[in-house]
């Protein structure tokens, strides 16, 4: 259960990069030789902006090939929850103002800002990905890749978005995963698989049991 929560926490960072996604289904490689249109990053700029609402499984994996899963639900602007499969005491929620980390096993709670979150990319109304962001050239012209990086604030991160083009999908790009890289060197990938658009998501799916407060008698 250790090495679930420490492989947990590196999502939280916050400070993250990102270096290479793994997409859904299979590990997506670099490529120089393969550039990806331009076009390609005003496109995926405008499938991320079509999400209003997100629901998928996902697997989170470190570099050392630790994997757990769960459900993730996004709803735009600024909320996220990714609630882990069971037996894993850890959740991260963020409300729409802050990233909030919880590890219930030792009642812990963290928050950062979204804007110093790797996430502030999927989550920031602020967040210009348009002039932070720049094309990853990749293999398969099926998938767009997509690096965001401030260089004013290296200690926000990086995240690198990987898109699966699908004519059904919003902006006819499917988000599949992302990776990031934090300030201390900890890589973490997401990949999504099962997504749904569209559902309603109540504002209370991201609030969470405080476990610092004591119980009632």
């Amino acid at each position: 259960m250790n090495c679930l929560i420490k492989i947990s926490r590196s999502i939280a960072g916050a400070a993250a990069s990102a270096a290479l996604v793994v997409s859904a289904t299979a590990p997506v490689a670099v490529s120089a030789q393969a550039p990806a249109p331009v076009g390609d990053l005003a496109q995926a700029v405008s499938a991320l902006r079509a999400i209003s609402t997100l629901r998928a499984d996902f697997v989170q994996s470190d570099r050392n090939g630790k994997r757990i899963g769960g459900v993730l639900t996004l709803k735009r602007p600024g909320k996220i929850r990714f609630q882990y499969e069971k037996g894993v005491p850890i959740l991260i929620v963020s409300d729409g103002s802050a990233l909030t980390f919880v590890d219930y096993s030792v009642r812990q709670v963290q928050r950062w800002p979204i804007k110093n979150s790797p996430l502030g990319a999927l989550l920031d109304p602020n967040r210009d990905v348009m002039k932070y962001g720049r094309l990853v050239p990749v293999e398969n012209r099926n998938i767009v890749g997509v690096e965001v990086r401030d260089k004013a604030h290296p200690e926000y991160g990086v995240i690198t978005l990987l898109f699966v083009r699908k004519a059904s999908a919003p902006g006819g790009l499917e988000l599949s995963s992302w990776a990031s890289l934090d300030s201390q060197n900890n890589r973490t990938v997401i990949s999504l698989s099962n997504q749904q658009y569209g559902m309603a998501v109540p504002d209370n799916t991201f609030r969470f049991n405080d476990p610092r407060t004591p119980a009632r008698r």
